[in-house]
C-alpha cells in the first residue's frame, strides 16, 4: 500500500479506548458485541486519527507513554477495516496492520456514546473531503484537455456598441421660469384653453359719471320745474340767450 506524501494531521483523539479479542463471525450477519467478555478489555489506552494525504489512521497508543500498540490504515468508510457492530452504536471491529502484511481484527469500544460519535464523525468528514478533492481534480483535468477558445480581436478586427434607451436630462431653457408648487392657482373653468391661467381680480374703478339726458330732465309735460343743475353739470347751458332757449322748447329739442 503506498502512502501518499504530505505532512500528518491529526483529526481526533480520545483519552480512553477498551480494545477486545473477538470470536471468529459465526454467520454473515455481522458482528455482536455481546458475544465479546466486555467486562474484561485486553487492553485500556488512547485513540488519535491522524490523516496523511487521502488515508486516515486510527492509531491506539499508551495514555502515559505514547507508545503505539497498534494501528488501521484506512483507504475507504464505510469499508472492511472500520465496521460497526449490529447491537451498540459504541463498539466496532477494526482491522489492524503490523507493517509486514499481517493484520488481525479486533474489537474497539468506547465507554462514552459521545466518543463513538465523534470517531464516526472524524472518518465520515475525511472521506468526505477526499472525494471533493477527486472530484476538483476531475474537473482541472478535463478543462486542461479541452480545447481553448480564442477570444482576442484580430489585426484590425473592431466591434460595434449600440447603446440604446438612454435619456438625455432636460434642462430648463434660459429666462425660462419654473412654476413653484403650490401656488394656490385655481384651475381653469370649463371650456376654457389647456394651460391659460385665470388673472387675479382687477380691483373695480368707479364709473366716470354720466350726464343725464337733457331731454329728459326738460320735459315740459312735467308741471313741476326741474331743478336747476349746477355749473359743472351743463357747461354753457348758462351763457345760452333767452331767444335760443325758446326756439330750443318749441322745437322740443336743446341745442348743444
Amino acid at each position: 500500500m503506498a502512502e501518499d506524501s504530505g505532512y500528518e494531521s491529526v483529526i481526533c483523539v480520545k483519552p480512553e479506548v477498551h480494545v477486545y479479542r473477538i470470536p471468529p463471525r459465526a454467520t454473515n450477519r455481522g458482528y455482536r458485541a455481546a458475544d465479546w467478555k466486555l467486562d474484561e478489555p485486553a487492553w485500556t489506552g488512547r485513540l488519535r486519527i491522524s490523516s496523511k494525504g487521502k488515508i486516515a489512521y486510527i492509531k491506539l497508543e499508551d495514555r502515559i507513554s505514547g507508545e503505539l500498540f497498534a494501528q488501521a490504515p484506512v483507504e475507504q468508510y464505510p469499508g472492511s477495516v472500520v465496521e460497526a457492530v449490529t447491537d451498540s452504536s459504541r463498539y466496532f471491529v477494526v482491522r489492524i496492520e503490523d507493517g509486514n502484511g499481517r493484520h488481525a481484527f479486533i474489537g474497539l469500544g468506547f465507554a462514552d456514546r459521545g466518543d463513538s460519535f465523534d470517531f464516526n464523525v472524524a472518518l465520515q468528514d475525511h472521506f468526505k473531503w477526499v472525494r471533493q478533492e477527486g472530484e476538483l481534480a476531475k474537473q482541472e483535468a478535463s478543462q486542461s484537455t479541452a480545447p481553448k477558445l480564442d477570444l482576442g480581436f484580430k489585426e484590425g478586427q473592431t466591434i460595434k456598441i449600440n447603446i440604446g434607451n438612454i435619456k438625455k436630462k432636460d434642462t430648463p431653457t434660459a429666462g425660462a421660469k419654473s412654476r413653484p408648487s403650490g401656488s394656490g392657482l385655481l384651475p381653469p373653468p370649463p371650456g376654457a384653453r389647456g394651460g391659460s391661467v385665470i388673472p387675479p381680480p382687477v380691483a373695480s374703478q368707479p364709473a366716470p359719471p354720466t350726464q343725464p339726458n337733457a331731454a329728459a330732465v326738460l320735459d315740459f309735460g312735467d308741471s313741476t320745474p326741474a331743478a336747476q343743475p349746477g355749473l359743472d353739470a351743463w357747461g354753457d347751458f348758462t351763457t345760452a340767450s333767452p331767444s335760443s332757449s325758446n326756439e330750443a322748447a318749441n322745437s322740443g329739442w336743446v341745442q348743444f
